[in-house]
């Protein structure tokens, strides 16, 4: 029934750990991003690489190491958010993880989740591990430290509860004491809130008997005596101090406090030393014994030092500001003065530590946590097979990511990517760019050939990348715009104008021959091999040319006037045939190179379509299979043949839109006499080979004018790409990829909504800054351009006042029409002493033609303006407790108003708000979805609940997503798939929203959006929607059609015993559904389509295995054609086409 797949994995950083897990002596960082664990290593130029990633079944909350004694190197220990526990090691030979022991669900079902984050320590004996999952409990792991026949040393025993007294711990360690001392007893300082929400500092001994032969054993948290002291109120990290200094540190918001290891009674009176300036720490890191980076919550980045006196005490301490980061989650000393700052809200990177400064070094693009996102669609697709919008690049997806001073605008888009190398300079108009070989006896070019409306200029490059602009090169004519140049054997280069064609000798410059046409026409297209040239004259003329024999003339034919050339080409694929596209008809004929007698003739177009060909390029694209032929029409379209090479024949049509203008091709080589086709045009696209089928990919140089392959020493593999102000050298990827480009807004970007008309993005934030200690925070709505990411225009709220919601749409003019607009909701709290009512305001704003923002008009309501949407002309808002429709109207030539048209009161609160038709889809705080019947009045209009899912879900975002079908997500990471029972036998069935599909996405999805997605008959599954979450994930969600549902459940099912995550955990537990009051045992007909698509990457043994268990249930189904024979060949073309989904 339901599909989801990430398009972009989770890019936020919470837990990080460094240690020596691949090899003995060398040191790699793991860093754990919702579910996955990615390896990285240090690189000469100190900077991180990635080794390895992989997905577990589970969002990992704790990391930590251990070292067994047969192991030389350390092994990983993992939690899960859903108490789950394993190790792992690093299998060398696999180049994979290997599980070393995994554990049973520790999960007390009566207890309560720790408020502050699950964490987790080892004693500095080495003797326990301690885990803090659940409130008031702490969990203890015995570490063999005495070889038995059953363990061995290093490794963790069967955990063991223990309960304490403190409710809400804030931080916990263990006192770094002298480990080697057995008879010590481990010692954990706790800070803690009461239940007087006092914060107090606690010692406690680890108290532990072994199990025995009559006895289950246990563990005991004992209370030293005096040890408890009273802390500030915002105390909020511990941290150990290491030997021979030893004691404890205690960050708060105003002091920092040091007490050492022997005041455990705490009577003895702490060192305290107040903070320059109140702040609010968030991680630390030690660089060693008695140095320590600290991060706080604003992003500035401290130096701790501990100076100590002639006896080893601590005397004092001295801070210092180094620098600014993003807001840390975890902080990790790598080596050397370098740091990896983890960011859940802005991009991690890796830092190096100078005197009393940083550098930044290195950084990870985050677009975590995603708040609110819009579709920006940059073109459409049509034509045969499945298609996508995102997965052609032809879409991108705007994201408001990140908090604060991390805030930012991210364009996540799927597209092949540039690097630049190097620019030529700023160099306007040009026409064409050409690359040829400067000497004859180079096997490599070396000179870019820059054509403009007037004139050619030449750039040498040297083998070491110096470039130098020439007056004159091999005898080429430079008083005039070249139409085509090129290298041809024996040192020979070719030269084309509008007025001649021109052979000359590479070293000395000399003319081999010329060609003019006859009566001073004008050559209007050309196309050249190594062997011919051919050219168009007048539009009228066709001459073929002999390149080896001098510019002796093979063929000429005139066509009559109303038959006039609208492009040729030719191409050493088929060298014996020209392919001529024609103004009249739309017509592409097929001639016979020798004679130019028509073969084939084709229209290309229906009647209806009056568009005509204008650009022409037949080239190998797959290497097994025949020449594919490109058609660039007028406006905008692409179409494609497969050329039969003995039959001549066209075939296989399918059709692309790539924009709204004509594109132009260049050929670009692959390797193996294979080739990928550059398409110039408004979203500039490379065309390519991928899994057997053609691939449309936006490319990132959006203002690309002209192209060519520049294969040079100096820039190997590289291409030449012009634009109307530059001319730059770049590498290509050969295939799409995800690209993130970024807007730093340094505000939190709240909410987001796109203008296609407008061409801006309109934005609003949430802007926080420290005065005088005090936090202040403001908030505005902002336009931003949709190409170059620039601020147009800002409009500030009032003090108090806050961003809630924003909403593009279409509202009357005033003069019968109507004009796009931003609506923007609001929230304030009024004054103390006014009742501290929570309201808001409506603001319409509309963006002038300077684009800036001009205030229509406002409208005060009774409530936070949560949500916002259109309907039936109307403006539907989620008040704090009410849906209300609105009417914005011009009455009589004055000011635009806002009517209040109907209300319905919900549940509790309105999150979100989807309009299909005239039903209203609300997503409620506590009480899942509604749906309200919205009939339009002339005096009022009516709001009626329809139907609902009535029962407990704390819902966060929600999606039309097929006819009378919703997705609801909720805030513990579940998705449900709900259908309304339009047919239901009774009354109280239509009123009850039916479950089809349940899973747990194991992130909280904070916005979805729909997609509306042509899919073709033959299609597995319709696009529906893109979710975004916390973690900076963003998920596509398709509709199973129905012949194949059957068919993808058991393909996953069966999948689940072939793929196996780390710690073993379970599919089926990963991916049921779970809240506090529900859980259930599997995922109910949803699709996790990454595990589906590791069936790519199984062995071809394992592959007809899983197909041959399938055969008994694809033999009862509609799938495949007729004599198709489903097997492993079947399966893999099925599932890649999912996979180009995204």
């Amino acid at each position: 029934m339901a599909y989801i797949v990430p398009i972009h994995r989770p890019s936020s950083v919470r837990h990080a750990l460094k240690l020596q897990l691949l090899e003995p002596d060398n040191e790699c960082l793991v860093v754990a991003k919702a579910n996955r664990l990615e390896i990285y290593t240090q690189n000469d130029d100190d900077a991180l690489t990635l080794q390895h990633s992989r997905a577990i079944y589970g969002k990992v909350t704790i990391l930590n190491k251990i070292r067994p004694a047969s192991s030389s190197t350390d092994h990983l220990f993992v939690g899960t958010d859903r108490f789950m526990y394993f190790t792992l090691s690093w299998d060398p030979g696999t180049r994979q993880f290997r599980t070393e022991r995994s554990y049973v669900d520790l999960a007390e079902r009566t207890a309560r989740e720790s408020q502050t984050g699950d964490r987790s320590h080892i004693d500095p004996s080495g003797r326990f591990m301690t885990l803090e999952v659940f409130e008031g409990i702490i969990t203890v792991l015995p570490i063999v430290h005495k070889s038995n026949k059953s363990e061995e040393i290093g490794m963790l025993g069967e955990p063991m509860p223990a309960r304490i007294e403190e409710l809400f711990v804030r931080s916990s360690a263990f006192l770094q004491r002298d480990g080697r001392n057995e008879k010590q007893k481990p010692q954990l300082a706790l800070v803690y809130q009461d239940s007087h929400s006092k914060v107090r500092l606690k010692i406690t001994e680890l108290w532990y008997t072994p199990a025995g032969k009559n006895d289950t054993g246990g563990v005991e948290f004992k209370d030293l005596e005096g040890g408890d002291r009273l802390l500030e109120l915002g105390a909020s990290h511990l941290i150990p101090i290491s030997e021979p200094v030893g004691g404890l540190l205690i960050l708060g918001e105003t002091s920092i406090t040091y007490y050492h290891e022997s005041q455990n009674d705490l009577g003895a009176e702490p060192l305290v030393r107040p903070l320059d300036e109140a702040t609010i720490f968030c991680a630390w890191a030690q660089v060693d014994n008695q140095r320590f980076v600290l991060a706080d919550d604003y992003g500035r980045l401290y130096l701790l030092m501990l100076m100590v006196d002639d006896d080893g005490a601590v005397d004092h301490w001295q801070l210092d500001i180094i620098g600014e980061t993003s807001r840390a989650s975890t902080l990790v000393y790598l080596d050397a003065g370098h740091i990896f700052v983890g960011s859940h809200q802005g991009d991690s990177q890796v830092i190096r530590i100078q005197e009393r400064s940083m550098e930044v070094i290195q950084t990870f693009s985050n677009i975590a946590p995603i708040l609110d996102f819009t579709i920006m669609d940059l073109g459409n697709r049509s034509g045969e097979g499945q298609t996508n919008e995102y997965s052609s690049g032809q879409a991108r997806i705007v994201t408001g990511s990140g908090a604060w001073k991390d805030g930012s605008l991210r364009s996540v888009r799927s597209g092949v990517g540039l690097e630049d190398l190097g620019m030529l300079g700023e160099m306007n108009n040009i026409t064409d760019v050409f690359s040829v070989q400067s000497n004859a006896s180079s096997l490599e070019v070396d000179t870019l050939i820059v054509t403009f409306i007037d004139e050619t200029r030449i750039f040498r490059f040297s083998d070491d990348g110096e470039v130098e602009e020439v007056a004159d090169f091999a005898g080429l004519s430079l008083n005039q715009q070249t139409l085509h140049a090129s290298s041809l054997p024996q040192g020979r280069l070719l030269q084309v104008t509008s007025s001649a064609a021109k052979l000359t000798e590479v070293d000395s410059g000399m003319t081999v021959a010329e060609w003019t046409p006859s009566d001073g026409e004008a050559i209007t297209a050309v196309s050249a091999t190594s062997t011919h040239l051919l050219l168009s004259v007048g539009s009228t003329d066709l001459t073929v040319l002999d390149l080896s024999n001098n510019f002796s003339v093979i063929a000429q034919k005139s066509y009559p006037a109303q038959g006039q050339i609208a492009c040729i080409t030719i191409s050493p694929s088929m060298p014996s045939i020209a392919l001529v596209g024609f103004w009249a008809n739309a017509q592409v004929s097929i001639v016979d190179l020798s004679t130019l007698d028509p073969i084939h003739t084709t229209v290309v177009v229906d009647e209806a379509n009056v568009s005509v060909p204008r650009s022409l390029l037949l080239t190998h694209i797959f290497s097994s299979a025949p020449p594919t032929l490109f058609i660039a029409m007028a406006d905008g379209n692409v179409i494609t043949y497969s050329l039969d090479p003995k039959s001549f024949a066209l075939s296989g049509r399918k059709s692309i839109v790539l924009g709204t203008q004509q594109a132009s091709f260049k050929e670009l080589p692959r390797g193996d006499g294979l080739s990928s086709v550059f398409a110039v045009c408004e979203q500039p696209s490379l065309i390519y080979a991928s899994e057997g089928r053609l691939v449309y990919s936006t490319v990132t140089a959006e203002k690309a004018t002209c192209v060519c392959a520049f294969d040079a020493v100096a820039y190997p593999d590289a291409v030449a790409i012009a634009t109307n102000e530059d001319l730059r050298i770049a590498l290509i990827d050969k295939e799409r990829t995800t690209h993130v480009q970024t807007l730093i807004v340094n505000e939190t970007v709240r909410r987001i909504a796109y203008s296609g008309a407008l061409k801006v993005f309109g934005m609003g934030t949430i802007k926080r800054t420290l005065v005088d200690g005090a936090e202040i925070v403001e908030s505005s709505f902002k336009i931003v351009d949709e190409i170059v990411f620039r601020e147009l225009d800002d409009y500030s709220l009032n003090r108090d006042e806050l961003v809630e919601s924003v909403m593009r749409c279409e509202l009357e003019d005033g003069n019968g029409g109507l004009s796009e607009r931003f609506v923007v909701g609001t929230a304030y709290l009024e004054e103390p002493g006014e009742g501290d009512v929570v309201k808001g305001r409506m603001l319409v704003f509309e963006v002038t033609e300077d684009r800036v923002l001009k205030l229509v008009t406002e409208n005060a309501v009774k409530g936070a303006c949560r949500c916002l949407a259109m309907s039936q002309g109307r403006i539907v808002a989620g008040l704090m407790k009410t849906i209300a429709v609105y009417q914005f109207q011009h009455q009589h030539g004055s000011s635009p108003t806002i009517e209040r048209k109907a209300a319905y009161r919900t549940s509790t609160a309105p999150i979100d708000l989807t309009i299909a038709g005239d039903i209203i889809a609300v997503a409620d705080l506590m009480k899942s979805v509604s749906l309200l019947h919205h009939e339009a009045g002339r005096d009022a209009d009516i709001l009626k609940e329809v139907a609902g899912h009535f029962q407990a879900v704390w819902g966060t975002s929600v999606a039309e997503v097929g006819e009378n079908k919703y997705l609801e997500s909720d805030a513990e990471g579940n998705l449900l798939l709900m259908a309304r029972q339009v047919d239901g036998v009774t009354e109280e069935d239509k009123r009850t929203m039916r479950v089809e599909a349940e899973m747990n996405l194991g992130e909280m999805v904070n916005r979805m959006r729909k997609v509306d997605v042509a899919a073709a008959e033959t299609a597995v599954v319709a696009p529906k929607a893109f979710l975004a979450t916390v973690e900076g994930s963003i998920y596509l969600f398709a509709l199973i059609t129905r012949r194949y549902l059957n068919l993808l459940m058991e393909l996953q099912t069966i999948l689940t015993d072939y793929v196996q995550s780390p710690g073993l955990i379970p599919f089926d537990t990963f991916r049921a559904y779970k809240t506090q009051v529900r859980q259930m045992e599997a995922p109910v007909r949803f699709v996790d389509g990454e595990l589906v698509e590791k069936f790519l990457d199984m062995p071809a043994d394992i592959q007809e295995e899983v197909a041959d268990k399938l055969k008994g249930i694809t033999t009862n189904m509609d799938v495949g054609g007729e004599g198709q024979s489903l097997d492993a060949e079947w399966f893999r073309s099925l599932i890649e086409g999912l996979r180009r989904l995204h």
